[in-house]
């Protein structure tokens, strides 16, 4: 039985932004927000939207396993990386990425300014070692936002190199990196498996010893870079962290 995850704040929309084709920011606010707060970047929170068709957002029970609704069918529950949290204003803002079938991408489109949503977390975000020589970040859109908040947070004098597969060249965003960050994005060709413009791409990369990597996206193409890291680099496995955040045709 898992142990029972925080429970969700019940929240409303502020702004949508669009920030690309292909990724729009969802800034909800409230004052359920009171007492949040995210000590590590690249950090998780859990999304609750309203099930398609209707504006009303019912709150789910925790079964011991998974969050149910009274008639044992399943919430739209999304895990997302807090793109910025401001604890005067009471707001969490959320970089979404925008794909055709995806169930928060459908809500997007028909949210409206105070349509209800909820938030649980945050989850484990990523301690940064600032004696580290290297730094690899690597990943597909939807690392995007958490790329962003290590920039940010790295020592500006260790160089820094970005990998990230995207699926067009539109989906490019400003990553807003130092003088030492080195950013390559590479295409997936149309068709290809996730990973496939990725992997390689890591696989080529340069590391001094002791280079931390961190790799995050779609989860059989995070077990590739894992195996790459550790039984062809021979890497430890303090030095690396791989995480999974979505699963192709899921």
């Amino acid at each position: 039985m898992r142990r029972e995850p925080p429970a969700f704040r019940v929240l409303a929309v502020r702004d949508l932004e669009v920030l690309s084709p292909f990724m729009t920011r969802v800034t909800l606010g409230g004052p359920a927000l009171q007492g949040f707060a995210i000590d590590l970047p690249a950090a998780s929170v859990r999304l609750l939207i309203p099930s398609p068709g209707t504006d009303e957002l019912i709150m789910p029970t925790w079964n011991g396993n998974e969050f149910l609704f009274g008639d044992g069918t399943r919430p739209i529950i999304r895990t997302f990386t807090p793109r910025f949290f401001d604890a005067d204003r009471l707001e969490l803002a959320l970089d979404v990425v925008i794909h055709r079938g995806g169930a928060v991408s459908a809500w997007i489109n028909e949210a409206k300014l105070g349509s209800p949503a909820a938030v649980s977390g945050p989850g484990r975000g990523y301690a940064v070692d600032a004696d580290a020589p290297q730094f690899l970040l690597g990943g597909d859109e939807t690392a995007i936002p958490a790329i962003c908040q290590l920039l940010e947070v790295l020592p500006g004098s260790v160089p820094v190199q970005v990998i990230v597969e995207i699926t067009n060249p539109a989906a490019k965003l400003d990553l807003h990196g130092g003088a030492n960050v080195n950013t390559q994005w590479v295409e997936l060709p149309a068709g290809d498996p996730p990973g496939d413009a990725l992997v390689p791409a890591v696989g080529e990369a340069r590391l001094e010893p002791g280079a931390k990597v961190w790799a995050a996206g779609e989860a059989a193409a995070m077990h590739r870079i894992r195996r790459h890291c550790f039984e062809e680099r021979g890497l430890a496995r303090s030095d690396v962290t791989v995480r999974g955040y979505w699963k192709a045709g899921r």
